[in-house]
């Protein structure tokens, strides 16, 4: 009797579609709302300003260019991870994703080399504002990126834990990495690209 209803259990639980995937799809979909907010209130700022942005409060495009190249770059490296595992290369997903964990490191580390070096601070008008903003809360997406990441690292460690058939954590952290590069793409086109014309 007690054997019947575990089987029943064990059953019953998988006819249960699998959400987390689209879980962290609703999460992203609420994310690019709040980042949409920040782009909205900095594209409305910036045509209510006559000089933008105002004077001292220029950015350097040359670090952020390389910390965009590293990310972009990024998304292409967990991608052979997630390639690596799909064949049951559960070693080579770990290199690659130890890789990735480690461009998003230098790509954090460089920021905060470019917070240093400008000048002004959060408060010192509305670009600088807006800037600190919405770089900041995307660079603690990226740190949560890394983190999701090593975390799929550790717990590769165990044995038939990832493997061709059953690898949705390692969809998942990498879904999450593309949210984080496209996101910047338009950061840098908004704060570096278009603040020089």
């Amino acid at each position: 009797m007690t054997i019947a209803t575990s089987t029943s259990t064990e059953h019953h639980h998988e006819e249960h579609p699998d959400l987390r995937v689209l879980g962290l799809l609703v999460f992203l979909a609420s994310e690019s709302l709040m980042f949409g907010g920040f782009f909205a209130s900095y594209l409305f700022f910036r045509g209510i300003t006559e000089v933008w942005p105002p004077e001292g409060t220029e950015v350097e495009l040359l670090l952020p260019a390389i910390n965009t190249i590293i990310l972009v770059s990024s998304s292409f490296v967990i991608h052979l991870g997630d390639t690596a595992i799909k064949k049951n290369d559960v070693q080579g997903m770990q290199k690659w994703y130890k890789i990735t964990a480690i461009m998003g490191a230098i790509f954090l580390v460089g920021q905060v080399i470019e917070y240093l070096s400008l000048g002004y601070g959060l408060t010192t008008n509305v670009f600088s504002n807006c800037f600190y903003l919405m770089t900041g809360f995307h660079g603690l997406h990226v740190l949560v990126g890394v983190l999701l990441i090593l975390g799929v690292v550790w717990r590769s460690r165990r044995p038939g834990h990832y493997s061709d058939t059953k690898h949705t954590g390692i969809a998942m952290a990498e879904i999450y990495w593309h949210f984080v590069d496209i996101i910047w793409i338009v950061l840098f086109t908004l704060l570096y690209i278009l603040t020089r014309f």
